[in-house]
């Protein structure tokens, strides 16, 4: 029993071989599956195309002087709320500006 065993294991190394595939005769996890598998990001990037937009040709190409009015608009409110005082909150530059730490004082 012991002499087929091995000859068993010798053909299924020699199969490998041939074939290519990982010979793993105590059965260990090594994540082949996973590794074989297609990659997701390809088939996601082409089913969402890339989205051209007036604020994007703005950006890549600045020396043309074009103005998206919609992010003129979105500054202006911005600005407008910190007039109001309504804006966001300054950040804490130390510990100690920290609102959470002025709350437990």
């Amino acid at each position: 029993m012991n002499a087929l065993g091995s000859k068993l294991k010798a053909l299924t190394r020699l199969r490998c071989e041939i074939f290519q595939t990982s010979y793993n005769p105590q059965n260990l996890r090594t994540g082949a599956k996973y590794l074989r598998k297609h990659l997701r990001g390809p088939a996601m990037v082409k089913y969402y195309p890339e989205v051209i937009s007036l604020s994007s040709i703005a950006r890549e190409f600045p020396k043309m002087g074009i103005v998206d009015p919609v992010e003129v608009q979105r500054l202006a409110d911005v600005e407008d709320k910190k007039r109001r005082g309504k804006g966001t909150p300054k950040k804490a530059k130390t510990k100690a500006d920290s609102r959470r730490t002025a709350k437990r004082r």
